[in-house]
């Protein structure tokens, strides 16, 4: 096949320039969220299935870890929609801190629950996506999906990369992620694709009172507070 005789395909002039304020959309969106967020420090972000009734165990779990970040002094931020991120929500929003729902425009999913004291809607995942990293002091992960392990390995580049500051990357249940970090441990490791060091990057926690510790632990040399290079880092993720 002759490749230069491809023909070539020309976007009419009205396309380019709703792409072009497209992009200015995206930065608007940036900055919108950026200038909300920025008071909300220090805080943790909790990801889950969306999937998850308010009767499971994930849910009640997830309620009380968020319950106990929110009495200790953390801003907690969940996507704001049902299941785990409404658990988040509501066991913040019923302790001293603030609860932060950062919701996204779906076609046919995402209701925003009812829990939050600071809410923010997002059109692109993308961006919302780096507002949970660059606001968060620690990641909480629960049992979920394609959506939750999406934004778990984000959060494991970025920090594997340091394209963002090292922070506490918690698996909460064992029984349902311990099948992951094994493999992790048998393929990832054993074929050479991430270092020994690499596995430190996460931890697997069953106990509320645990995943609390463990993110104090963490910090207790340090203050909350992202040093002027970690902010300088963050300014390019």
């Amino acid at each position: 096949m002759n490749y230069n005789k491809l023909p070539v395909s020309h976007l009419p002039d009205a396309s380019i320039s709703k792409e072009s304020w497209r992009v200015f959309g995206i930065m608007s969106e940036f900055v919108t969220a950026t200038e909300r967020l920025s008071a909300i420090q220090p805080a943790v972000s909790i990801f889950g299935s969306a999937r998850t009734k308010p009767d499971h165990p994930y849910y009640r779990t997830a309620e009380e870890i968020a319950r106990q970040l929110s009495d200790a002094g953390f801003s907690v931020i969940s996507g704001g929609g049902p299941g785990i991120m409404e658990a988040a929500n509501k066991g913040a929003y019923y302790g001293t801190s603030p609860s932060v729902g950062l919701n996204i425009q779906l076609p046919h999913e995402q209701h925003s629950n009812p829990y939050q004291n600071v809410s923010h809607t997002f059109q692109h995942f993308f961006s919302r996506k780096v507002m949970f990293v660059k606001f968060a002091s620690a990641y909480v992960v629960m049992p979920g999906g394609f959506g939750t392990l999406d934004e778990l390995m984000e959060a494991l580049t970025l920090v594997q990369t340091g394209k963002t500051r090292k922070i506490p990357i918690i698996l909460v249940g064992s029984h349902f992620w311990q099948g992951m970090v094994d493999w992790f441990k048998s393929a990832l490791l054993t074929e050479g694709m991430i270092a020994e060091e690499d596995m430190d990057l996460v931890q697997v926690i069953d106990e509320p009172e645990a995943v609390v510790a463990a993110i104090f632990k963490h910090y207790e040399t340090r203050g909350f507070e992202p040093s002027d290079a970690e902010r300088e880092m963050q300014l390019n993720l």
